[in-house]
C-alpha cells in the first residue's frame, strides 16, 4: 500500500521486473494482480519478507541472490509506527528491527 505500491506500479509501468516484498501473502497477491492489470507487465512477482525478522531477511536475500541474475534497484520502504512495545523472537525491539535493522541487513546482504 502507499508509497511502496506507487513505486512498484511505476517500475512495472516502465517494464521493469519488479519484486514486491510483502509480509502478507494475501495483500501482496492482491497488489501483484492490480499492478499487472494496470501495467500489462507480467514480470511482477511476490516474495514474502518480514523486515522485523532477521531470519526472514536472510532467507529473502538468499533467494534473490540465487534466483535473480542481477538487481538494479532496491527500494527499502517497510516501516511501522505506533506499535506497543514488543520484543521479536530474536530479542530485538520490534519497531527498531522492522524500520532499521532489517532494511540495513537486507541492503548489505544484497550488495554482494
Amino acid at each position: 500500500a502507499g508509497i511502496g505500491k506507487c513505486v512498484a506500479m511505476e517500475l512495472a509501468r516502465r517494464n521493469a521486473r519488479t519484486i514486491l516484498a510483502c509480509r502478507s501473502r494475501e495483500r501482496g497477491q492482491a497488489a501483484v494482480r492490480e499492478i499487472r492489470a494496470a501495467t500489462g507487465n507480467a514480470a511482477v512477482l511476490l516474495r514474502l519478507l518480514d523486515t522485523g525478522s532477521l531470519a526472514s531477511v536472510r532467507a529473502f536475500a538468499a533467494a534473490v541472490l540465487r534466483e535473480e541474475p542481477r538487481l538494479d534497484v532496491l527500494v527499502n520502504n517497510a516501516g511501522v509506527t505506533g506499535l506497543p512495545f514488543a520484543i521479536t523472537s530474536e530479542g530485538l525491539e520490534q519497531t527498531f528491527a522492522t524500520n532499521y535493522l532489517g532494511p540495513f541487513l537486507l541492503t548489505n546482504l544484497l550488495l554482494g
